[in-house]
C-alpha cells in the first residue's frame, strides 16, 4: 500500500507533529515502508496458534485474593485531615 505525500500530511497534523514539506517524501516512503511490513504479517498462517503474554512460558505467581484491613489502620488514618472513631470524617454534600 502506498502513502502519498498528502496523507502523510494529515497523519502528522492528526498526531500533532510539525513536518517540514520537504520532508513530507521521506516521511510518505516510510508509512508505506510500515504498512507493508504489516500486510507481510498478515499472510502468516496463525491458525491453531494461541495468543502469548511473554516469550517465555511461564504463569504468573498468585495469591489468595483475602479482604483485609492491612493491620495499620492507625498509620492510615494519620494522612486523614479529619477523622473520627477510626473513620475517615468527611463534609456532607448531600442534604
Amino acid at each position: 500500500m502506498a502513502i502519498d505525500e498528502g496523507t502523510a500530511a494529515r497523519v502528522a497534523k492528526l498526531a500533532r507533529i510539525q513536518v517540514a514539506p520537504e520532508r513530507l517524501p521521506a516521511l510518505a516512503e516510510e508509512f508505506s515502508a510500515i504498512l507493508g511490513f504489516i500486510e507481510q504479517l498478515n499472510e502468516v498462517d496463525v491458525e491453531g496458534v494461541e495468543p502469548m503474554v511473554s516469550v517465555t512460558p511461564m504463569r504468573l505467581k498468585r495469591r489468595e485474593d483475602v479482604v483485609t484491613d492491612g493491620n495499620q489502620p492507625q498509620a492510615v488514618l494519620a494522612n486523614a485531615p479529619d477523622a473520627r472513631e477510626g473513620f475517615f470524617a468527611v463534609p456532607k454534600v448531600v442534604e
